[in-house]
Protein backbone atom coordinates (compact mmCIF):
# COMPACT_ATOMS: atom_id res chain seq x y z
CA UNK A 1 0.00 0.00 0.00
CA UNK A 2 3.06 2.20 1.17
CA UNK A 3 4.70 1.93 -2.44
CA UNK A 4 1.69 2.31 -4.47
CA UNK A 5 0.46 5.59 -2.41
CA UNK A 6 4.49 6.79 -3.29
CA UNK A 7 4.07 6.31 -6.74
CA UNK A 8 0.91 7.74 -7.02
CA UNK A 9 2.44 10.91 -5.31
CA UNK A 10 5.65 10.79 -7.31
CA UNK A 11 3.45 10.51 -10.77
CA UNK A 12 1.31 13.76 -9.42
CA UNK A 13 4.49 15.96 -8.63
CA UNK A 14 5.77 15.28 -12.07
CA UNK A 15 2.89 16.74 -13.58
CA UNK A 16 1.25 19.34 -11.30
CA UNK A 17 1.94 22.82 -12.15
CA UNK A 18 4.76 24.18 -10.30
CA UNK A 19 4.47 25.98 -7.20
CA UNK A 20 5.51 29.59 -6.66
CA UNK A 21 8.97 30.01 -6.42
CA UNK A 22 9.71 31.75 -2.99
CA UNK A 23 10.59 35.81 -2.86
CA UNK A 24 13.89 34.80 -1.57
CA UNK A 25 14.84 32.77 -4.64
CA UNK A 26 13.58 35.73 -7.25
CA UNK A 27 16.12 38.00 -8.96
CA UNK A 28 13.21 41.37 -8.46
CA UNK A 29 14.92 41.78 -12.27
CA UNK A 30 17.01 40.03 -14.80
CA UNK A 31 19.78 41.96 -16.06
CA UNK A 32 21.71 40.00 -18.62
CA UNK A 33 23.72 39.28 -21.70
CA UNK A 34 24.04 37.23 -25.22
CA UNK A 35 25.79 34.91 -26.11
CA UNK A 36 23.90 32.24 -28.46
CA UNK A 37 25.51 29.82 -30.86
CA UNK A 38 28.58 28.42 -28.41
CA UNK A 39 27.36 25.18 -29.94
CA UNK A 40 29.68 26.50 -33.06
CA UNK A 41 32.74 26.89 -30.43
CA UNK A 42 34.80 24.69 -29.08
CA UNK A 43 34.76 23.66 -25.43
CA UNK A 44 37.84 25.13 -24.39
CA UNK A 45 36.51 28.81 -26.17
CA UNK A 46 32.89 28.19 -24.66
CA UNK A 47 35.28 28.03 -21.35
CA UNK A 48 37.02 30.93 -22.22
CA UNK A 49 33.98 33.18 -23.49
CA UNK A 50 31.63 31.88 -20.38
CA UNK A 51 34.52 32.51 -17.80
CA UNK A 52 35.01 36.12 -19.31
CA UNK A 53 30.92 36.59 -19.02
CA UNK A 54 31.28 35.39 -15.35
CA UNK A 55 34.50 37.01 -14.26
CA UNK A 56 32.81 40.54 -15.79
CA UNK A 57 30.22 40.59 -12.95
CA UNK A 58 27.13 39.35 -15.14
CA UNK A 59 24.51 37.17 -13.54
CA UNK A 60 22.16 36.33 -16.35
CA UNK A 61 22.96 35.17 -19.81
CA UNK A 62 21.00 34.06 -22.79
CA UNK A 63 22.20 30.65 -23.96
CA UNK A 64 20.48 28.87 -27.37
CA UNK A 65 19.51 25.37 -27.82
CA UNK A 66 20.66 24.06 -31.31
CA UNK A 67 22.32 22.07 -33.57
CA UNK A 68 24.55 20.55 -32.49
CA UNK A 69 22.55 19.96 -29.60
CA UNK A 70 25.35 18.36 -27.42
CA UNK A 71 27.64 21.28 -27.83
CA UNK A 72 24.61 23.84 -26.74
CA UNK A 73 24.64 21.38 -23.49
CA UNK A 74 28.03 21.46 -23.22
CA UNK A 75 27.68 25.45 -22.94
CA UNK A 76 24.64 25.13 -20.51
CA UNK A 77 26.45 22.74 -18.05
CA UNK A 78 29.93 25.39 -18.41
CA UNK A 79 27.72 28.53 -17.60
CA UNK A 80 25.45 26.66 -14.55
CA UNK A 81 28.56 25.79 -13.19
CA UNK A 82 30.11 29.16 -13.00
CA UNK A 83 26.82 30.16 -11.64
CA UNK A 84 25.01 32.27 -14.11
CA UNK A 85 21.23 32.16 -14.45
CA UNK A 86 20.31 30.59 -17.84
CA UNK A 87 17.57 31.69 -20.43
CA UNK A 88 17.98 29.39 -23.08
CA UNK A 89 16.42 30.46 -26.27
CA UNK A 90 15.23 27.10 -28.46
CA UNK A 91 15.87 27.88 -32.21
CA UNK A 92 12.68 26.69 -33.98
CA UNK A 93 14.94 26.45 -37.32
CA UNK A 94 16.70 22.79 -35.91
CA UNK A 95 15.73 20.78 -39.08
CA UNK A 96 15.54 17.90 -36.15
CA UNK A 97 11.99 19.38 -35.81
CA UNK A 98 10.88 19.17 -39.23
CA UNK A 99 9.85 15.95 -41.20
CA UNK A 100 12.70 14.51 -43.68
CA UNK A 101 12.24 16.41 -47.06
CA UNK A 102 10.22 19.70 -45.83
CA UNK A 103 12.40 22.34 -47.63
CA UNK A 104 12.62 26.00 -46.34
CA UNK A 105 11.26 29.37 -47.99
CA UNK A 106 13.82 30.58 -49.71
CA UNK A 107 15.45 34.30 -49.39
CA UNK A 108 16.08 34.32 -52.83
CA UNK A 109 20.06 34.37 -52.29
CA UNK A 110 19.50 37.82 -50.31
CA UNK A 111 18.89 36.15 -46.84
CA UNK A 112 19.06 32.67 -46.09
CA UNK A 113 16.37 30.10 -46.37
CA UNK A 114 13.81 29.36 -43.37
CA UNK A 115 11.94 26.85 -42.50
CA UNK A 116 8.02 27.41 -41.94
CA UNK A 117 6.33 27.13 -38.25
CA UNK A 118 3.51 25.89 -40.36
CA UNK A 119 5.17 22.74 -40.89
CA UNK A 120 6.87 22.23 -37.68
CA UNK A 121 6.47 18.64 -36.78
CA UNK A 122 5.23 18.86 -32.54
CA UNK A 123 5.47 15.16 -32.21
CA UNK A 124 9.40 15.71 -33.25
CA UNK A 125 9.50 18.54 -31.34
CA UNK A 126 8.08 17.08 -27.68
CA UNK A 127 10.72 14.02 -28.60
CA UNK A 128 13.47 16.10 -29.46
CA UNK A 129 13.00 18.80 -26.29
CA UNK A 130 12.41 16.11 -23.86
CA UNK A 131 15.41 14.20 -24.55
CA UNK A 132 17.47 17.52 -24.01
CA UNK A 133 15.37 18.50 -21.49
CA UNK A 134 16.55 15.55 -19.43
CA UNK A 135 20.23 15.28 -20.40
CA UNK A 136 20.20 18.73 -18.75
CA UNK A 137 18.54 17.60 -15.78
CA UNK A 138 20.21 14.76 -14.99
CA UNK A 139 23.28 17.29 -14.85
CA UNK A 140 21.02 18.84 -11.87
CA UNK A 141 20.92 22.02 -14.10
CA UNK A 142 18.34 24.58 -12.81
CA UNK A 143 17.12 26.37 -16.12
CA UNK A 144 16.00 30.03 -15.10
CA UNK A 145 13.92 30.46 -18.22
CA UNK A 146 12.99 29.14 -21.71
CA UNK A 147 12.11 31.05 -25.14
CA UNK A 148 10.54 29.01 -27.51
CA UNK A 149 11.94 30.69 -30.92
CA UNK A 150 13.11 34.15 -32.23
CA UNK A 151 11.58 37.37 -34.24
CA UNK A 152 8.94 34.69 -35.09
CA UNK A 153 7.11 38.14 -36.36
CA UNK A 154 9.47 38.47 -39.09
CA UNK A 155 10.21 37.00 -42.53
CA UNK A 156 14.40 36.67 -41.86
CA UNK A 157 13.59 33.53 -39.05
CA UNK A 158 9.96 32.49 -39.88
CA UNK A 159 9.23 30.80 -43.23
CA UNK A 160 5.48 31.60 -43.43
CA UNK A 161 6.17 35.00 -44.12
CA UNK A 162 7.65 35.87 -47.42
CA UNK A 163 10.84 37.51 -49.02
CA UNK A 164 10.21 39.07 -52.02
CA UNK A 165 12.17 38.29 -55.11
CA UNK A 166 13.11 42.15 -55.57
CA UNK A 167 12.66 44.56 -53.12
CA UNK A 168 10.61 48.15 -53.49
CA UNK A 169 7.23 46.96 -53.13
CA UNK A 170 5.41 48.14 -50.16
CA UNK A 171 4.97 45.44 -47.60
CA UNK A 172 2.07 44.56 -45.63
CA UNK A 173 1.27 46.56 -42.26
CA UNK A 174 -1.57 44.26 -41.20
CA UNK A 175 -2.24 40.25 -41.13
CA UNK A 176 -5.18 40.38 -43.53
CA UNK A 177 -2.38 42.02 -46.40
CA UNK A 178 0.19 38.92 -46.34
CA UNK A 179 0.96 36.87 -49.54
CA UNK A 180 -0.29 33.58 -47.72
CA UNK A 181 -2.44 34.51 -44.74
CA UNK A 182 -3.55 30.64 -44.17
CA UNK A 183 -0.07 29.70 -43.81
CA UNK A 184 1.02 31.99 -41.70
CA UNK A 185 -2.30 31.28 -39.15
CA UNK A 186 -1.33 27.32 -39.59
CA UNK A 187 2.35 28.14 -37.96
CA UNK A 188 0.91 30.40 -35.36
CA UNK A 189 -1.46 27.35 -33.98
CA UNK A 190 1.82 25.44 -34.49
CA UNK A 191 3.91 27.76 -32.55
CA UNK A 192 1.16 27.73 -29.65
CA UNK A 193 1.53 24.11 -29.71
CA UNK A 194 5.37 24.16 -28.98
CA UNK A 195 4.62 26.91 -26.27
CA UNK A 196 2.32 24.14 -24.47
CA UNK A 197 4.57 21.71 -25.29
CA UNK A 198 7.85 23.29 -23.52
CA UNK A 199 5.37 24.21 -20.66
CA UNK A 200 5.21 20.23 -20.00
CA UNK A 201 8.07 19.29 -20.91
CA UNK A 202 9.68 21.99 -17.90
CA UNK A 203 7.15 20.44 -15.50
CA UNK A 204 8.26 16.96 -16.14
CA UNK A 205 11.91 17.71 -15.20
CA UNK A 206 13.04 17.98 -10.97
CA UNK A 207 15.68 20.94 -11.12
CA UNK A 208 13.45 23.45 -14.40
CA UNK A 209 10.27 23.17 -13.15
CA UNK A 210 9.39 26.08 -11.92
CA UNK A 211 11.38 27.86 -14.51
CA UNK A 212 9.78 30.48 -16.62
CA UNK A 213 8.31 30.28 -20.16
CA UNK A 214 8.86 33.53 -21.94
CA UNK A 215 7.22 33.61 -26.08
CA UNK A 216 9.58 34.35 -28.09
CA UNK A 217 11.51 37.64 -28.59
CA UNK A 218 9.91 39.45 -31.80
CA UNK A 219 11.95 41.76 -33.65
CA UNK A 220 11.06 45.37 -34.04
CA UNK A 221 12.01 46.07 -37.64
CA UNK A 222 10.38 49.32 -39.06
CA UNK A 223 7.68 48.84 -42.00
CA UNK A 224 9.76 51.13 -43.86
CA UNK A 225 13.15 48.87 -43.35
CA UNK A 226 10.51 45.75 -44.44
CA UNK A 227 9.90 47.80 -47.34
CA UNK A 228 13.77 48.84 -48.51
CA UNK A 229 14.94 44.87 -47.76
CA UNK A 230 11.37 43.30 -49.47
CA UNK A 231 10.67 41.27 -46.53
CA UNK A 232 7.12 41.22 -44.47
CA UNK A 233 6.73 41.61 -40.81
CA UNK A 234 3.92 42.02 -38.29
CA UNK A 235 4.24 44.65 -35.61
CA UNK A 236 5.01 43.18 -32.28
CA UNK A 237 1.85 44.41 -30.61
CA UNK A 238 -0.43 43.15 -33.44
CA UNK A 239 1.49 39.88 -33.29
CA UNK A 240 1.04 39.44 -29.87
CA UNK A 241 -2.44 40.12 -30.10
CA UNK A 242 -3.04 36.72 -32.20
CA UNK A 243 -0.65 34.54 -29.99
CA UNK A 244 -4.01 36.14 -27.28
CA UNK A 245 -6.48 34.73 -29.06
CA UNK A 246 -5.30 31.49 -29.61
CA UNK A 247 -4.88 31.44 -25.43
CA UNK A 248 -0.93 31.79 -25.50
CA UNK A 249 -1.68 33.80 -21.76
CA UNK A 250 -2.49 30.74 -20.06
CA UNK A 251 0.77 29.03 -21.08
CA UNK A 252 3.42 31.70 -20.71
CA UNK A 253 5.03 34.28 -17.77
CA UNK A 254 6.12 37.12 -20.51
CA UNK A 255 6.27 38.34 -23.81
CA UNK A 256 9.39 38.30 -25.49
CA UNK A 257 10.92 41.58 -27.66
CA UNK A 258 13.95 43.22 -29.22
CA UNK A 259 14.45 46.47 -28.88
CA UNK A 260 17.39 48.67 -31.26
CA UNK A 261 16.79 52.17 -30.97
CA UNK A 262 19.29 52.92 -33.79
CA UNK A 263 20.37 56.71 -33.47
CA UNK A 264 17.53 57.96 -31.21
CA UNK A 265 18.41 60.07 -28.68
CA UNK A 266 17.29 61.63 -25.21
CA UNK A 267 13.13 61.67 -25.14
CA UNK A 268 12.60 60.40 -29.16
CA UNK A 269 14.60 56.90 -27.42
CA UNK A 270 12.24 56.86 -24.28
CA UNK A 271 9.34 57.66 -26.62
CA UNK A 272 10.08 54.79 -28.82
CA UNK A 273 10.83 52.12 -26.30
CA UNK A 274 7.59 53.01 -24.44
CA UNK A 275 5.72 52.77 -27.34
CA UNK A 276 6.89 49.68 -28.49
CA UNK A 277 6.16 48.04 -25.38
CA UNK A 278 3.22 49.19 -24.57
CA UNK A 279 1.18 45.95 -25.09
CA UNK A 280 3.62 44.91 -21.82
CA UNK A 281 1.23 44.54 -18.76
CA UNK A 282 2.04 43.71 -15.11
CA UNK A 283 1.38 40.15 -13.77
CA UNK A 284 -2.53 39.90 -13.14
CA UNK A 285 -3.24 42.44 -15.61
CA UNK A 286 -1.61 41.25 -18.67
CA UNK A 287 2.00 39.74 -18.92
CA UNK A 288 5.17 41.76 -18.66
CA UNK A 289 7.76 41.51 -21.03
CA UNK A 290 11.18 40.29 -21.47
CA UNK A 291 13.59 42.12 -23.77
CA UNK A 292 15.88 39.53 -24.72
CA UNK A 293 17.82 41.36 -26.88
CA UNK A 294 18.51 44.93 -27.05
CA UNK A 295 21.54 46.87 -28.40
CA UNK A 296 23.41 50.25 -29.37
CA UNK A 297 26.17 50.04 -32.33
CA UNK A 298 29.68 51.82 -32.11
CA UNK A 299 31.06 50.84 -35.46
CA UNK A 300 34.88 52.17 -34.18
CA UNK A 301 36.25 48.83 -34.21
CA UNK A 302 39.94 50.11 -33.40
CA UNK A 303 41.66 49.74 -29.89
CA UNK A 304 41.95 51.12 -27.55
CA UNK A 305 37.94 51.73 -27.93
CA UNK A 306 36.24 55.14 -27.95
CA UNK A 307 32.65 54.35 -26.21
CA UNK A 308 31.85 57.48 -24.81
CA UNK A 309 28.82 58.01 -27.41
CA UNK A 310 27.11 54.24 -27.15
CA UNK A 311 27.51 54.57 -23.44
CA UNK A 312 25.36 57.86 -23.57
CA UNK A 313 22.88 56.31 -25.36
CA UNK A 314 23.33 52.55 -23.21
CA UNK A 315 22.63 54.68 -19.80
CA UNK A 316 19.22 56.93 -21.53
CA UNK A 317 17.98 53.35 -22.77
CA UNK A 318 18.45 51.59 -19.03
CA UNK A 319 17.04 54.63 -17.22
CA UNK A 320 13.64 53.56 -19.48
CA UNK A 321 13.89 50.18 -18.63
CA UNK A 322 14.29 50.86 -14.86
CA UNK A 323 10.99 53.18 -14.75
CA UNK A 324 9.24 50.16 -16.66
CA UNK A 325 10.55 47.75 -14.09
CA UNK A 326 9.39 49.75 -11.66
CA UNK A 327 6.53 49.61 -13.09
CA UNK A 328 6.54 46.00 -13.35
CA UNK A 329 5.94 45.97 -16.98
CA UNK A 330 9.44 45.03 -17.56
CA UNK A 331 10.66 42.05 -16.14
CA UNK A 332 14.41 41.36 -17.70
CA UNK A 333 16.93 42.90 -20.18
CA UNK A 334 19.80 40.95 -21.86
CA UNK A 335 22.23 42.78 -24.03
CA UNK A 336 23.07 41.58 -27.41
CA UNK A 337 25.71 41.05 -27.65
CA UNK A 338 28.84 39.91 -25.93
CA UNK A 339 31.44 39.23 -28.59
CA UNK A 340 29.57 38.28 -32.38
CA UNK A 341 28.76 41.12 -33.71
CA UNK A 342 31.13 43.62 -34.36
CA UNK A 343 29.70 47.04 -34.16
CA UNK A 344 27.09 45.93 -31.27
CA UNK A 345 29.08 43.38 -28.79
CA UNK A 346 30.53 45.03 -25.45
CA UNK A 347 33.98 42.49 -25.18
CA UNK A 348 36.26 44.85 -26.79
CA UNK A 349 40.02 45.20 -27.21
CA UNK A 350 39.90 42.35 -24.14
CA UNK A 351 37.81 43.56 -21.96
CA UNK A 352 34.33 45.12 -21.19
CA UNK A 353 34.26 48.03 -22.56
CA UNK A 354 32.20 51.24 -20.45
CA UNK A 355 29.08 50.80 -22.27
CA UNK A 356 29.04 47.19 -21.94
CA UNK A 357 29.60 48.24 -18.02
CA UNK A 358 26.87 50.67 -18.33
CA UNK A 359 24.51 47.68 -20.01
CA UNK A 360 24.77 45.49 -17.23
CA UNK A 361 25.18 47.61 -14.26
CA UNK A 362 22.76 47.67 -10.96
CA UNK A 363 20.30 50.26 -10.21
CA UNK A 364 22.73 51.92 -7.96
CA UNK A 365 24.90 52.21 -10.82
CA UNK A 366 22.60 53.26 -13.39
CA UNK A 367 22.03 56.98 -11.39
CA UNK A 368 25.37 58.01 -13.07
Amino acid sequence: MGARLACALAVFWAFAPAPPVDADDVFPDRIGMNRVNLAWLSRADQNRVLQEIAASGITHVRLSLSRPMDKSIEAVEIAERLGLKILIEIQLGNKDYYAVGVRPRTGFGRIWDVLRLSDLDLDLYRAQLRSALRRIDDMGIRIDAVEPGNEINYSAYNGDLVVYEKPGRQTPRNVSELADRPAFERGLDAYVGAVRITREELQATVHSRGALLISAGLSDVSADEADYRGRERLDPGAFVSLLRERGIDALIDGYGIHVYPGRRGGAALAQYVTALLDFCQPEGEGKPCWVTEWGIANTTLSCPIDDRKREGAIRAMRRVFRQLMAERTLEAVFYYDWDTQPVYSVWRCGTLSPAGVAAIETDAGEDR
